[in-house]
């Protein structure tokens, strides 16, 4: 961290100067790919069976952030020919972050709205917003975060949001594993990896709206069961769905088979109390051949999925691979790189991922708000522009799949969305085979 010291009148105390920390890796390259029309937001929303009292989450976030201080930043100005984006930390938020809409039809479709379509700005600390939205005629409530994805990740958030229920309920809550991975293997081991041409499918354009932006649909599925002993894990299964769902709805639409690659996060973070705060997830290609995307041989497709996973889960990479961390070298002004950094973005457009699947499965925490319950359902979402205009984003709550599809409004319409979650469920079970 960097401070600056400033002289101060005679006679004046010295004002403290905030600490100031370089923007890292992921945080930059999404400076850099900003955009209005596609806001980079995630959205969380924790579903309780009763209302919180306003003032007291207020009290009890403002108390989670100061725990977590890393979440209270903001972005610093900066000059014209500065060689870094830096984070300030603040002693407390600038605006209030927790709000309560009105209590109204639709208010929670609205809060979603708002959700994809407005970011918090960088520029207000921490670049977050906690909306309370209730509807007419519902006991609960719903505890709408929308963050902006620059600064901050789901789990993250929802780091912060099982402190803040510690601290409503005045309850410690256990302790929470870390992440389980797979061993490295003891000899030197390669997984069987297909062999894939340069560019992999793109998502094929269904009906898209005259309004741009993104989109979602919320829906909810059974866990897809998954045999005793069996090699692959559910979020193999939500992989396998996801590819065997985009390769059928590409064939509907007269796309010519292409190998398809799946974007896939992995966060080795503690989920502890010491969870670092920020963007910490680094991203994984998970591929698919043509042939394996048939749905012929489901099993056999799990095998080899489990196989790719687990190889990529126990390798060493940074976060966004080792072009982004040479972007983002700090040899030029960041007015330079933003642009270096937009065009390559551009020209790879065609090579990207095909899609993104974002699964935190079972939620770690038990985000119990005392007399106002304990979540009943947790939906998160992540961004879904282009190019690849379509991520699955899942999440499991008391043995249900909480699954939010979001895409780009210039690729796929509505009634598009509803077939793909259509298409979505046949495939996930089609996975719980013996």
């Amino acid at each position: 961290m960097a401070t600056v010291e400033r002289p101060t009148p005679q006679g004046t105390a010295p004002k403290r100067q905030l600490p100031r920390v370089p923007f890292p890796v992921v945080d930059e390259v999404a400076r850099h790919c900003a955009q209005d029309t596609e806001p980079n937001t995630v959205h969380i929303e924790i579903h309780l069976p009763r209302c919180v009292e306003p003032d007291r989450l207020r009290a009890a976030f403002g108390q989670a952030l100061a725990r977590h201080p890393r979440a209270l930043m903001r972005e610093r100005p900066r000059g014209p020919l500065a060689r870094r984006y830096e984070w300030e930390l603040t002693d407390a938020p600038d605006t209030q972050v927790v709000t309560l809409p009105p209590r109204a039809p639709g208010a929670l479709a609205a809060a979603r709205e708002r959700a994809l379509a407005v970011a918090p700005p960088l520029t207000s600390s921490p670049p977050l917003r906690l909306e309370v939205v209730r509807e007419p005629r519902s006991p609960g409530c719903v505890l709408l975060f929308t963050l902006n994805h620059t600064a901050l990740d789901g789990p993250a958030c929802l780091r912060l949001a099982a402190t803040a229920a510690e601290i409503y309920s005045d309850t410690a809550a256990p302790a929470v594993p870390p992440p389980a991975r797979p061993a490295p293997a003891a000899a030197p081991h390669r997984p069987a990896r297909p062999a894939l041409p340069a560019r992999p499918a793109r998502v094929a354009a269904g009906r898209p709206g005259a309004v741009p932006g993104n989109a979602m649909l919320v829906t909810e599925l059974p866990v897809p069961r998954r045999e005793p002993g069996a090699p692959w894990t559910v979020n193999d299964q939500l992989l396998v769905a996801t590819a065997l769902t985009v390769a059928a709805w590409n064939r509907a639409h007269g796309a010519p088979d292409r190998p398809l690659r799946i974007t896939m996060p992995v966060d080795d973070r503690g989920r502890g109390p010491e969870m670092p705060i920020g963007n910490g997830t680094r991203l994984v290609e998970v591929a698919f051949t043509a042939a394996e995307t048939d749905g012929r041989d489901v099993p056999a497709l799990l095998r080899r999925t489990a196989e790719r996973t687990g190889a990529l889960k126990t390798r060493p990479r940074p976060q966004l691979g080792h072009g982004a961390r040479l972007l983002t070298l700090p040899a030029l002004p960041v007015a330079a790189r933003a642009g270096l950094t937009r065009g390559l973005r551009r020209l790879a457009a065609p090579w990207t991922s095909t899609t993104l699947l974002s699964n935190i499965g079972r939620v770690p925490y038990p985000l119990d708000f005392g007399d106002a319950g304990r979540a009943g359902a947790v939906w998160f979402s992540a961004p879904a522009r282009m190019p690849r205009g379509l991520t699955v984003t899942t999440a499991s709550t008391a043995g249900r799949l909480h699954l939010v599809l979001r895409w780009s409004r210039s690729l796929l319409g509505d009634d598009d969305g509803e077939r793909l979650r259509e298409l979505f469920a046949h495939h996930l079970r089609a996975t719980e085979v013996p």
